[in-house]
Order: structure tokens, then sequence, then C-alpha cells
């Protein structure tokens, strides 16, 4: 109460609290026991197209099934995204409940401490990480194999773009998304009855890198957001045509620290290069006919650009990155996912071992 009434405004009290909570677990990571050691292999700059075709990997190949469920969580309930923040629009519309979908592969033993994967948008292409896992966890290659990692995605809380709940959770410059899945949506899924009668000693990982998150557009910058602002619990981060461009909410507390958005990971602020580098792990894509491809950099809305500078920031930087340009696609296109995302997954996943 002490520190809450030294700040003038409930927009610096949450900038303060991001710095006061950065210092704790920053000193936390220091403390860490567990190392891997992933290689090079894959890393860097990489063009695929014009033409594609579904990698095999992604497809039902006959092999041991696991388990789907699904259930909603009412925004009403929630303590961290109630759906009645004031930046939002009223004339945006906000989901009543959030779908959330579950999948276990038949690979994970119920008891072990499994890894995760949270894509975002759900179910978005929870179709093809499906068929990643029943193909690769019991692949015989151990250069092309997945760990039994729990798919988890997460639907939004509706509409787009500033003054929506979906571009309230995804586009905005602080932790707030990353501890709702961890505190809400992860516990939400532990507690579920249909998942703890099928699996009644079902558990996660605490190691976060052992926590992976996947999204496009506004949700790839969000899962990058989530790393960011939070390496000491997602550390492995998938970002299809990646939302870096400045679409944070105008009136956004986060506007006075960050006041272009996503768009000051690469430019403006040059977060990525001017920081100390995270331990994270991190793959972005963009499409050569992305958003707005040929928009000025003044506007800082260039989809093409904000990717490619993102990319580039990472390398100078010194992280383990994958750059994917694809050619002849657009925007999220299917087409890329169904060529690259099994690829992507063993690339991200690379070095992982349980601790």
């Amino acid at each position: 109460m002490f520190l809450k009434s030294l700040l003038p405004s409930p927009g610096l009290h949450t900038l303060f609290a991001i710095a006061l909570m950065g210092w704790s677990f920053g000193s936390a990571l220091g403390d860490e026991k567990y190392t891997e050691k992933p290689g090079a292999e894959g890393n860097g700059d990489v063009v695929v197209g014009p033409d594609y075709q579904i990698d095999p990997d992604l497809t039902d190949r006959g092999n041991p099934k696991g388990k789907s469920f699904e259930f909603s969580m009412p925004l009403a309930d929630s303590k961290i995204f109630r759906g009645d923040d004031s930046t939002l629009d009223a004339k945006k519309p906000v989901r009543k409940e959030r779908k959330i979908f579950v999948y276990v592969p038949a690979a994970y033993k119920d008891g072990t401490k499994a890894p995760i994967l949270v894509t975002l948008d759900g179910p978005s292409h929870l179709n093809l990480v499906r068929n990643a896992l029943d193909n690769l966890t019991i692949s015989q290659d151990p250069k092309r194999k997945l760990p039994a990692f729990i798919a988890i995605a997460v639907e939004n809380g509706g509409n787009d773009s500033k003054g929506s709940e979906r571009g309230l959770e995804y586009d905005t410059m602080s932790d707030r998304f990353a501890r709702f899945i961890n505190d809400e949506v992860l516990p939400a899924v532990l507690s579920n009855p249909k998942v703890k009668a099928a699996y009644p000693h079902i558990a996660f990982t605490d190691n976060p890198w052992g926590k992976a998150v996947m999204g496009c557009s506004s949700g790839g910058a969000a899962g990058l957001t989530m790393g960011w602002f939070r390496p000491d619990l997602f550390r492995r981060l998938i970002t299809y045509s990646g939302t870096f461009v400045d679409q944070q909410d105008d009136d956004a507390p986060e506007e006075a620290k960050y006041p272009l958005g996503a768009w000051e990971y690469h430019s403006g602020k040059k977060l990525i290069e001017s920081s100390q580098k995270k331990p994270l792990r991190i793959f972005t894509h963009v499409s050569e006919n992305d958003l707005r491809a040929k928009d000025p950099e003044e506007t800082y809305h260039n989809w093409v650009m904000a990717n490619r500078r993102t990319a580039a920031a990472l390398k100078a930087k010194g992280y383990d990155y994958r750059f994917v340009f694809s050619r002849a696609t657009r925007h999220c296109d299917s087409k890329v996912f169904e060529q690259t995302l099994a690829d992507t997954l063993v690339w991200m996943w690379r070095g992982y071992h349980a601790p």
C-alpha cells in the first residue's frame, strides 16, 4: 500500500510493478541448474516457396492417437481479463467465454511432468500440431523427434486490433497475458474434470524451457511478449506473420514506456538489441505479401519490414533464432504452416530434455 501511494497514476503503478517483478525473477534466472545444448543446426534465415506442399509429418499417418478435450472459461471469472477494461471500444464485441482445446499425445505417460505448447487464437492449427505429435513423438530419427508435449489452444477474447479484447490481450507490451496463461489457463486445464478422469496424475513441467508458445499475427506478437516479459515462465516462442507493429491501444498505460507498441522490439527503442540477452529460443516468419508490405516506415505498420528487422535484431544480439521468409504467400497463409510447421516444431524443441 505504501509503494502504491507513492505513484501518481495507475499506469505508473503498473510499470513500477513490472520493473519490481523483473528484478525478482531476473535474479532467480541466475540460479538455474538446467542446461541444454541445442546446437546451431537450423538457425538463421531461411527462404521457402513459391511452391508449397504439406509435410507428410503433418498428415494422419495412422499412428496411435492421443486424447482431445474442450471446455470453456467465462471471462467474468477471470481476475486478469474480465472483458471490462476501460480501453475497450464498446463497438467491438467481447466474448462471454473463451474455449480451451487440449490435446494429450499418446506418448504422454500419466504422472510425468509434461512440457507444453500453448497456441493462440485457438483452435488455430491444432490439427497440424496433433499430427506432428502423433508422428514425431515416436520417430526413430533422433534429429527429427518431438517430446511428448501437451498442446493447449486458447481462444482469444474477441474481435481485433485497437480497442478490442483480442488486441488488449495480444498487442499490449506487458506480462499480463503471460500471467493469464500461467495463473489461470494452465491450472484450469489441470483441474478440468474430464482431463483429470483420463489422466488422474497429469502434471506440467515447472521448467520454462519446457513451455512453448505459438501464434500468428497479433498472436505471434503475444508469443514474443510472453517470453520477453516473463522468461521465467515461457522460453520457446513461435511467431508466424508477427504483428511487431504499433497496434497497442493508444490509451493503454503501457504507452508511457512503449509508445510504439511491439514496433519497439526492433525499431524506436530497439528493445531486442538494447536489452540484456534473455534465455529465449525464437522462431519468426513473414510472408512476401504480408500486411501493408509497401507501407513507409513512418506508418509503423509494415509487417515485412517489422519481421525482417526483428530477425536482424535477434541475429545481432546472438539469439538462437530461425527466420522464415515465404515467397508468394500472404498473412498467416495456411500453405506456409502446412509446409513448415513440422520443421519449426522440431527446431524449436532441439536440445530439450526432462530435467
